[in-house]
């Protein structure tokens, strides 16, 4: 749900500002911001590169394990904190205006943050909450320098990034400590959508591209974009994924990377040129697609792999 987590709090706040007639360009630049909060609380994954250094010389399979169980050491844990939510995003909206005061405010605050996550969590929960507060520092300054939004803005956009990343994780792993420091489980267990891990993996997955999709029909209704105009017919070359049901393991959480590393490679076929070899006046031409087209076909081209893939493995399994 990395992804997911971004699209969530785009489409919700920036659906909002489309309800409020707010311009296209502030319709963006608040939902990016959204986004960037809501991919905030990952920042304590980075940790998990010390279990990848450690097992350098491993294949890949080695390196994803221990990404991951290193990784869970402290994941899901105080960035992952419904609690810890508003204070974090006041941090951000404090840091943002260039007053001596707010700014002595954001860092009183999140010292407080840190002092918190040490004396519940020990050293490794400082470690961890230390980018987290910076990188919602450094939010609260970029959108002083690149939007108009005011702090009390930044501080509800940031809320609502920071609150709806947790309940995405319900359904890819074990539960967030949304009470944290509280020593109390909201949800105890992982939210199961479907009795076969299979299908499970691949609901959850299209619960994620649902996500992207709704964030996209959001940026559509902002600038006029219908995305049904701009995507090529190559999209459906993802329907020749189905056959790889025959040919990687059957995916599950515990063993996801061969079937979302190449289901995502399908998107590469957005990005492939369109060449022309005979019928034009210069010869052969080759014209590569712009971002938009390259990024919905590729988007579009992933959703019918999946579609593809969950039919075939429904029969064949």
């Amino acid at each position: 749900m990395f992804v997911g987590h971004a699209a969530v709090a785009f489409a919700i706040v920036a659906g909002g500002a489309v309800r409020r007639g707010w311009t296209a360009e502030r319709v963006l630049a608040v939902g990016l911001l959204a986004g960037a909060f809501a991919a905030l609380p990952d920042v304590d994954i980075a940790y998990a590169l010390v279990g990848v250094a450690a097992a350098a010389s491993g294949d890949a399979l080695s390196l994803a394990t221990a990404f991951w169980s290193t990784g869970n050491l402290v994941h899901r844990a105080v960035t992952h904190s419904l609690i810890l939510a508003p204070p974090v995003a006041l941090v951000a909206a404090l840091a943002g205006p260039a007053r001596r005061d707010t700014r002595l405010g954001a860092f009183a605050l999140a010292a407080g943050v840190v002092v918190l996550a040490w004396s519940v969590s020990g050293p490794l929960g400082a470690v961890v909450t230390v980018p987290f507060v910076i990188g919602a520092m450094a939010l609260g300054v970029l959108a002083r320098r690149y939007t108009d939004h005011a702090p009390p803005t930044v501080f509800a956009v940031g809320l609502v990034g920071l609150v709806t990343h947790p309940f995405g994780d319900l359904v890819t792993g074990e539960p967030p400590a949304m009470l944290y420091p509280l020593d109390t489980a909201l949800v105890a267990e992982r939210l199961v959508l479907a009795a076969d891990p299979t299908l499970h993996l691949l609901a959850a997955f299209g619960v994620e591209l649902a996500t992207v999709w709704a964030a996209v029909a959001v940026a559509g209704a902002a600038t006029g974009l219908r995305p049904r105009t701009v995507v090529s017919r190559r999209a459906s070359l993802g329907a020749g994924y189905a056959a790889t049901v025959l040919l990687i393991p059957a995916p599950t959480l515990d063993l996801s990377y061969p079937f979302v590393f190449s289901v995502l490679g399908v998107g590469l076929v957005g990005a492939l040129p369109r060449v022309r070899l005979v019928g034009t006046a210069d010869g052969p031409t080759v014209e590569p697609p712009d971002w938009v087209v390259a990024g919905l076909t590729g988007l579009s081209a992933i959703t019918v792999a999946w579609l593809a893939y969950t039919v075939a493995y429904v029969v064949v399994g």
